[in-house]
C-alpha cells in the first residue's frame, strides 16, 4: 500500500520532479511513490507536457487481449458489477487491466466517464508505467501488491485529479492476472475505497480457484472458526496424494508459503496431519471445522471440502475397481501430471467458442486427444472432420478445404464439392499440422475464421459455417511466423488456447498407457508385456512416440499364438528388438554401503539413475519406476542434487 503524504512534502517532492528532474526521497512521498517516479524517470516520462504517443489497442488486438484473458474477465465481471453498485453516483469508474496493464473491462458513471476517456482512462489503454507513468493500475503491477495513488502522487500531471486505488488478481498458481481498481476524481475520494478494492479482488480470485478446482480435494482455512467461508479465508487444492497444487494468495500466506512452492509441498508438511486425516474427518463430521495447528505453532480451523481426488485417497486397495471414465477425454488420463492438466483446460472451454491449439512432437496423440474433445464437448452427436494439411497436394488444398462450383477447374466434379469447412458445419473442424499450410491457403482460412462463412473456388454465394476449430501442428509457430512462413494474424485466430501434449518419453503413465494399447488392441484377451520386454519398452525414447508404440504392440499381438499373452522378444519387429536390445554405455556407480537408512538408499538409487541415463531426468524416472515429477519432489524433499552427467568414450 502507497502512505499519502502532506501537501507541503508532495510540492516539494513535485519541485524536485519538475524543476530539477530528480526522484524525491522516500520521506517525501513514501517508498513506493518513490520507486515508482525513479521507474518514469529511467523510461524518459517527462511528468509534464505532452505525453508520448501510448499504445491503444484497435478491435483485433483488443479482442486478442481479451480472449487471452477470457477466464479472468468472465469471473471478475459479477464482481465488478457489484462494486459498481456499492460506488454508483460517487463520481467513480470500475476498471479490470490485464497483467500488461491493458484496460478490459470498465464500468462508471456517466458524469465522471467523460473526464476519464481525456486521459485514455477506457478500454484498450495501456496504463502501464512506462506508458501513464505512477498510476495505481501500472504501480500495483510493478509492485505486485496492493496500491493507492492519490492527486499528486501521479507522476503525470494530466493525471493529478484522479485519486485511484487498485488491487492486483493473482491466478490460483500463482501468476499475476491483472489488476482491479477504481478510479475517481481525487476530491471525492473515500478512505474505505481501498478496503472495498481489496476485498472484491479477493472474491475475483476465490471465484477463479472454485472454477480452476472445483473437482478437487479442497481446504478451507482460518484463524478463526469464523472466518472461513469469508474473503479472507485461505483456500488450498491438494492432488490424490495429497500435495498442494493450487492457493489463493491468502492461504500462501496463512500456510507461510510462496507461488514456487506450489506442486512441489505436501500438504503434511506444513499441518501436523495428513490427507487421509482430513477426509476421514470430512466423513465422520463433514461441513464441521478442523482444529489444526501449523508446523509452525499457530492454531488454524479446517473446513474439508471433497472432490474426486478425495475419494481416490481413501479408497483401500481391495475394493473394486473404479467406474468407467465419465468422457472421452477422461479415458486419456493415464495418471501423468502434463497431460492431466492439458485435459483439465480443454474440459474449460469445450462449451466456448474457443479455438483450441494442439503442439507436440509427431505421433504423440494430437489427433486422437482432438476426437476426445470432440467427443467429450456439446457437438458430440455430429460431425468431426480432419484434415491433414501437410498431406493434400497444395494445388488441391483449396478446393478440398473450401469446396467449389460445377466445373471450376480442370479435373473438377462435374456436380461440384462442399469441402470440407461445410462439411463440419454444426461439429468440430480439425486442421493437422496446420504449420504446413501454403500462404495463399492461410489468408483464405483467416477470412473464414473472421466472417464464418465460406465462399467455393470458382465462386458462388457465400454460405455460412459454424463449427468448432482445433487446429494441431509439431512446428514452432512462433518461428515459422518470425521466418514470414506462417500469418501472424492466423496464429493468434487459432490459438485461443495452447496445450502442449508430453512426448512419450517424458509422460509418467508408459505402463498404464501400454495397458490400455493392448486392451483396444485385443480385446479380451488380457496380453501383457514380458518382464524384460516391459523395462525394456519403458526406458526406451520411442521417437515416434504414440504411433509407434501403438504399431509394436499391434504388430506383437499379430504374431502371438493363439494361446499366449504375454509378448516377448521374439514377437517385436526386428529393428525395434536390436534397438531395445542395444545396451545403453554404463557409468561406473558406488555400491550403496549396507548400512544407509531407506532415505539414504533411496537418494543413492536416485543419484545412480540420473547419472546412468547422462543427466536425462525422465530416462532416469523410467529406471527408478516413478514419474518424473515424483523424482523432482522426492529430491526437493531430500538433499539430493543432480549429478553431472557422466563424460563418455568417444
Amino acid at each position: 500500500m502507497l502512505s499519502t503524504p502532506n501537501g507541503a512534502a508532495l510540492r516539494q517532492a513535485r519541485h524536485l520532479l519538475i524543476e530539477r528532474g530528480e526522484a524525491p526521497p522516500a520521506e517525501l512521498v513514501g517508498p513506493a511513490v518513490a520507486r515508482s517516479w525513479r521507474r518514469c524517470l529511467a523510461a524518459g516520462l517527462a511528468p509534464v507536457g505532452r505525453l508520448p504517443e501510448a499504445p491503444q489497442l484497435d478491435g483485433f488486438q483488443f479482442a486478442r487481449a481479451a480472449e487471452r484473458q477470457q477466464e479472468l474477465v468472465a469471473h471478475a465481471r459479477p464482481v465488478m458489477e457489484y462494486l459498481h453498485a456499492q460506488t454508483r453516483d460517487s463520481g467513480s469508474m470500475v476498471i479490470l487491466a490485464d497483467d500488461r496493464g491493458v484496460l478490459l473491462q470498465t464500468l462508471g458513471d456517466a458524469d465522471f466517464l467523460g473526464r476519464a476517456e481525456r486521459v485514455a482512462l477506457m478500454r484498450g489503454a495501456s496504463w502501464h508505467e512506462r506508458h501513464r507513468g505512477t498510476n495505481a493500475i501500472g504501480t500495483a503491477l510493478a509492485e505486485a501488491c496492493p496500491v493507492v495513488v492519490h492527486g499528486a502522487e501521479h507522476y503525470l500531471e494530466r493525471n493529478g485529479f484522479l485519486t485511484c486505488a487498485a488491487a492486483t488478481v493473482t491466478a490460483p498458481d500463482g501468476r499475476l492476472l491483472g489488476v482491479l481498481d477504481i478510479s475517481g476524481d481525487q476530491r471525492g475520494r473515500h478512505p474505505h475505497t481501498f478496503g472495498l478494492v481489496r476485498a472484491a479482488a479477493q472474491m475475483i480470485e476465490n471465484r477463479l480457484f472454485d472454477a480452476r478446482h472445483g473437482e478437487a480435494l479442497r481446504l478451507r482455512f482460518h484463524p478463526l472458526a469464523e472466518g472461513i467461508g469469508t474473503v479472507a479465508e485461505g483456500v488450498v487444492a491438494l492432488s490424490d496424494d495429497g500435495w498442494i497444487v493450487g492457493a489463493n494468495p491468502a492461504g500462501l500466506g496463512l500456510l507461510g508459503l510462496s507461488p514456487a512452492d506450489l506442486g512441489a509441498t505436501p500438504i503434511a508438511r506444513v499441518l501436523r496431519l495428513q490427507a487421509a486425516e482430513l477426509v476421514d474427518w470430512d466423513r465422520r463430521r463433514g461441513g464441521e471445522a478442523m482444529p489444526a495447528r501449523h508446523r509452525g505453532g499457530a492454531r488454524l480451523f479446517v473446513r474439508v471440502e471433497p472432490g474426486r481426488a478425495a475419494r481416490r485417497v481413501v479408497v483401500p486397495a481391495t475394493t473394486s475397481a473404479p467406474p468407467a471414465p465419465a468422457d472421452a477425454l477422461a479415458a486419456l488420463d493415464g495418471g501423468d501430471a502434463r497431460l492431466r492438466a492439458a485435459i483439465d483446460k480443454a474440459r474449460r472451454v469445450l462449451d466456448k467458442p474457443i479455438a483450441l491449439l494442439l503442439l507436440g512432437e509427431t505421433g504423440a496423440g494430437k489427433e486422437l486427444f482432438a476426437q476426445a474433445c470432440h467427443a467429450s464437448g456439446p457437438r458430440r452427436g455430429k460431425p468431426f472432420v480432419a484434415v491433414n494439411c501437410a498431406t493434400l497436394p497444395e494445388h488441391l488444398i483449396e478446393a478440398e478445404l473450401f469446396g467449389h462450383a460445377p466445373g471450376a477447374f480442370t479435373g473438377a466434379r462435374k456436380e461440384g464439392s462442399p469441402g470440407r469447412i461445410r462439411a463440419a458445419d454444426g461439429g468440430t473442424l480439425f486442421l493437422d499440422e496446420i504449420g504446413d499450410m501454403p500462404p495463399a491457403q492461410q489468408a483464405r482460412l483467416l477470412r473464414v475464421l473472421q466472417e464464418r462463412e465460406v465462399v467455393p473456388v470458382g465462386g458462388g454465394r457465400p454460405v455460412p459455417v459454424d463449427f468448432v476449430l482445433i487446429c494441431a501442428t509439431h512446428r514452432d509457430l512462433k518461428a515459422e511466423m518470425a521466418a514470414g512462413r506462417f500469418r501472424a494474424d492466423l496464429y493468434y485466430r487459432i490459438n485461443g488456447l495452447a496445450l502442449t501434449l508430453p512426448p512419450l518419453r517424458e509422460r509418467g503413465d508408459f505402463a498404464a498407457l501400454t495397458a490400455r494399447l493392448l486392451a483396444d488392441i485385443a480385446p479380451g484377451r488380457d496380453i501383457g508385456l514380458d518382464p524384460a520386454v516391459a523395462a525394456a519398452f519403458a526406458a526406451h525414447a520411442w521417437p515416434g512416440n504414440l504411433r509407434q508404440l501403438a504399431n509394436a504392440l499391434r504388430t506383437a499381438c499379430a504374431l502371438l499364438d493363439a494361446d499366449e499373452t504375454r509378448i516377448g522378444w521374439r514377437h517385436l519387429p526386428d529393428d525395434l528388438a536390436a534397438e531395445l536390445q542395444q545396451p545403453a554405455p554404463r557409468a561406473p556407480v558406488e555400491a550403496a554401503p549396507a548400512g544407509e537408512n531407506l532415505q539414504a538408499l533411496s537418494e543413492a538409487a536416485m543419484a545412480r539413475a540420473i547419472v546412468a541415463s547422462r543427466g536425462n531426468m525422465s530416462e532416469a524416472a523410467r529406471r527408478l519406476g516413478i514419474s518424473r515429477n515424483t523424482l523432482y519432489r522426492r529430491m526437493r524433499r531430500g538433499a539430493g542434487t543432480v549429478p553431472p552427467a557422466p563424460t563418455l568414450p568417444a
